[in-house]
């Protein structure tokens, strides 16, 4: 089971950037698929989620309004949108599977990780 994140990059704050987490040997619809993140010198922290149906959303508080988290099965993706960018959104972003986990739980319950993809917000 591979993820592949991609999207990031440097930005001015304000600014938007959309990470993708794709998937090239398994068929993304059938996991719940969060998105992490982690500053360094912090833990790793969840960021947005989707279930498996799409039907359930999360977003961490310090993100609400600002990000939006989508499928698309016919690219075999997840998107994140993030929009109105801080400083303090700066880190490495992870995208995770799972087939049982549900929205909202901790990093440790996913089975599956992508590689990273860096986002940088200047202030």
């Amino acid at each position: 089971v591979q993820l592949q994140a991609s999207g990031g990059g440097l930005v001015q704050a304000g600014g938007s950037l959309r990470l993708s987490c794709a998937a090239s040997t398994f068929t993304l619809n059938y996991y719940t698929i969060g998105w992490f993140r982690q500053a360094p010198g912090k833990e790793r922290e969840g960021v947005s989620c989707i279930s498996s149906s799409g039907g359930t959303t999360y977003y961490a508080d310090s993100v609400k309004g600002r990000f939006t988290i989508s499928r698309d099965g016919a690219q075999n993706t997840v998107y994140l949108q993030m929009n109105s960018l801080k400083p303090e959104d700066t880190g490495v972003y992870y995208c995770a599977a799972d087939l049982i986990a549900k929205c909202g739980t901790p990093p440790g319950s996913y089975d599956y990780w992508g590689q990273g993809t860096q986002v940088t917000v200047s202030s």
